[in-house]
């Protein structure tokens, strides 16, 4: 096995809940060293969102892996020295504060590129530093509100929150991406950067298709719950034994072949209703009716054998626990263990798939855990640890 590729970098991140923590622990599966700064006692927000694993928040054992845990109060006055040490020997920091409270802590991005200029520097927030929203709250329905996420997802009568951060996920890996570049180009030129990654643009890159659609359309996707918007058959559909099954036929060629070998009707596919794309989209309720009268023959497992015969792409819908057991991840080795304060726990193997390299999968630290090893590491004595402790600057 080869080195990680991010082995000899060291990122320091003062960040919270999940769009920082999810870029950093990446940047930790990749070889970083992250020293993860906390509020001494509480700690990350994210530590007390459940106690589902073992008494841990699945929040929280989710992107903190491969973290160590610094237990500081930032806004303790001994701190800013302890956290210039810090940043000093740091190749990148992190935050994901409120607005204006990396600034407030003399942790803004100019202070600290004007000291340390090969510093890649990355902010997160909900909207940025500018504009008529920077100052304005972000959390990730809001941000999937403002996005217009929530106007095209759900069913006709209401919209649904997708049941996943997805704002905070998309933040977390442009972030990820912006500092995989931004090492490439310090290394190359010895060039620093400020990296200001907003959850509303973000997301808002994802939102493409509708947008494009209803800005040069002139209406919005329907929304059509488990239904694709504009594409049909595309989504679940009732079998004989009352189960779904869900499949997707993309063009004319596969519609074809879905008629003749799944419906046994190759007829039906020169059917003016059907007959492209935008007909069978604005007939979609009769080809419903078509398609689950001979559904309504069969059982889900002989559905799904007519679709793998006509190569119609398909699948069941899992639950979790099914999707926690899946015979793919078992199959591809996604699985290990780590270890965590409350003892091992599965996680799955990080999506990289780099060839020779074998990702780092550590434990999930305890609040604290290396806070005093760490001040050692950067020039402090016993005594004066002692002091920052009775002090509450730490603990």
């Amino acid at each position: 096995m080869s080195a990680l590729p991010l082995s000899g970098i060291t990122v320091v991140a003062l960040e919270q809940v999940i769009a920082g923590p999810f870029c950093t622990r990446q940047l930790a599966d990749l070889g970083a060293r992250v020293i993860k700064i906390e509020r001494p006692g509480a700690g990350d927000a994210a530590r007390s969102y459940d106690t589902t694993v073992n008494g841990m928040s699945s929040h929280f054992v989710w992107v903190n892996r491969s973290k160590e845990s610094f237990a500081l109060d930032v806004k303790h006055p001994q701190a800013k020295a302890v956290l210039a040490k810090l940043i000093e020997r740091a190749d990148v920091f992190v935050q994901n504060l409120a607005p204006g409270a990396a600034e407030r802590l003399g942790l803004g991005a100019a202070e600290l590129r004007a000291r340390y200029p090969r510093l890649i520097w990355c902010g997160i927030s909900g909207y940025g530093p500018a504009g008529p929203y920077a100052e304005k709250k972000a959390y990730d329905l809001l941000v999937q509100c403002e996005t217009g996420l929530l106007s095209v997802t759900g069913t006709a009568e209401s919209p649904a929150k997708v049941g996943i951060p997805v704002a905070d996920i998309a933040a977390g890996m442009y972030a990820l991406s912006s500092i995989l570049a931004a090492l490439l180009r310090c290394g190359r030129d010895g060039t620093g950067a400020t990296l200001d990654i907003t959850m509303f643009e973000s997301l808002g890159e994802w939102m493409g298709f509708p947008a494009y659609f209803t800005a040069y359309g002139g209406s919005p996707p329907p929304r059509a719950g488990a239904f694709h918007a504009t594409i049909a058959p595309y989504g679940p559909f009732r079998a004989g034994d009352g189960h779904s099954v869900f499949l997707g036929v993309q063009n004319d060629r596969e519609f074809a072949r879905f008629c003749k070998i799944v419906l046994s009707n190759a007829g039906l596919a020169s059917d003016a209703r059907y007959a492209t794309g935008p007909a069978r989209d604005a007939n979609r309720a009769s080809l419903q009716a078509e398609i689950e009268r001979v559904f309504a023959q069969l059982t889900a497992p002989q559905c799904v054998e007519r679709l793998e015969r006509a190569e119609i792409a398909n699948a069941r819908l899992n639950s979790m626990r099914e999707f926690w057991d899946h015979p793919q991840s078992a199959a591809r080795a996604r699985w290990r263990e780590v270890q965590t304060p409350a003892g091992p726990v599965r996680a799955m193997k990080p999506p990289f798939n780099l060839d020779a390299c074998e990702p780092r999968m550590d434990a999930v630290p305890a609040l604290g855990a290396h806070t005093r090893r760490i001040l050692e590491e950067i020039g402090y004595a016993t005594p004066e640890i002692e002091r920052l402790s009775a002090a509450g600057a730490i603990n």
